[in-house]
């Protein structure tokens, strides 16, 4: 089985996180995708982040009706900050029989090479890059990454969050089931 590893925040989770998990079941050859919620990424600020717990019950009422793209908090177990290059070499430990591959949007394979171990990351592991907004892909930086047509959505957690703290509607913005989670349990409102 070949799974597709989706490394984020999901700070909230949004829809387009749910359309790129898609696209590459879709048009890769991943068999799965797994939501990897990072409790800490290193090139982030942790300050506007929403408890770990909660980011990954969001991820888990995001995909509960869905038979290929699961949550995943396997980095939580892991010493932090959360590297790539550490979760992919315990999950090909502990899951000898399945082949990973990274998902990857191009604005975080141009800044690939700040990477811990990147150069490990590019030769062992396949990387499927999807478009970002304002991001042109430069260059593929080994034989094993891939550009993965997949739409162009300019959704990002950030603004989402903003919206909240503005008192905004972020319905279609969010899965209805986060939003409910988001709205019993007060996260990131002022």
């Amino acid at each position: 089985m070949k799974v597709g590893l989706f490394f984020g925040s999901f700070n909230p989770v949004h829809v387009g996180h749910l359309i790129i998990a898609q696209t590459m079941l879709n048009e890769s050859d991943c068999d799965q995708v797994w939501l990897v919620v990072s409790p800490q990424n290193p090139l982030k600020d942790k300050a506007t982040l929403a408890p770990e717990t909660d980011r990954y019950t969001m991820c888990e009422l995001a995909t509960q009706n869905h038979d290929q793209i699961f949550p995943s908090n396997y980095e939580f177990f892991l010493p932090k900050p959360s590297y790539t290059i550490d979760t992919l070499t315990h999950l090909t430990d502990q899951f000898p029989t399945y082949r990973f591959a990274v998902l990857m949007g191009s604005d975080n394979l141009n800044t690939i090479h700040k990477w811990k171990n990147y150069e490990a990351l590019l030769k062992y592991y396949p990387i499927y890059v999807y478009p970002r907004p304002n991001s042109e892909i430069k260059s593929l930086p080994s034989p094993l990454t891939q550009v993965i047509s997949a739409p162009m959505l300019d959704i990002s957690a950030t603004r989402v969050r903003e919206m909240i703290q503005s008192g905004k509607s972020v319905r279609y913005l969010l899965p209805e089931p986060v939003v409910e989670y988001l709205t019993a349990n007060n996260l990131y409102a002022l």
